[in-house]
């Protein structure tokens, strides 16, 4: 799975000005709502539910939240880099300040669980999260994400 299929230039935001992880989730329901033509309310209870079970703080500063919604069609994908990192509950218990937001169907079953696992593997990177924290604007930052080493299954 290539992550040009779950991010559109839309869904990357590379000043994410927010404080607390809930304005984050906030911010990025509204971004999804817009990129998804979803109920902006519905995502973010979607997403607050999903960290109810557990932070998706992975650590090292990134989150992968994420949630299923009936009403998707397809996987979708959005980026964010915060100018500030904030406390996200990570196991790690570091600020996060990379956040890569995937929302899919309730269908999606293992293509949910992919995307989630290709979103892992790229952020384990060292190298690619080092350049993303280093990029200033959305249209670097979807080019980082959607450039064909950034999908290259061997990436570890």
């Amino acid at each position: 799975m290539d992550l040009q299929d779950l991010v559109i230039p839309e869904g990357v935001i590379a000043h994410l000005k927010v404080t607390s992880k809930k304005q984050a989730l906030q911010e990025l329901a509204a971004k999804a709502a817009q990129v998804t033509e979803l109920d902006e309310r519905k995502i973010f209870e979607t997403l607050l539910e999903r960290e109810r079970l557990g932070s998706t703080g992975v650590g090292q500063g990134i989150a992968i939240p994420h949630g299923k919604l009936a009403s998707l069609d397809k996987l979708h994908g959005l980026f964010a880099r915060l100018d500030h990192p904030i406390d996200f509950d990570s196991v790690d218990e570091k600020p996060v300040d990379l956040i890569f937001l995937l929302l899919a169907p309730e269908s999606a079953g293992a293509d949910h669980l992919k995307a989630l696992a290709r979103i892992s593997r790229l952020l384990r990177n060292q190298k690619m999260v080092e350049k993303l924290r280093a990029t200033e604007n959305n249209e670097a930052l979807y080019a980082l994400l959607t450039e064909p080493s950034a999908s290259a299954t061997s990436v570890a």
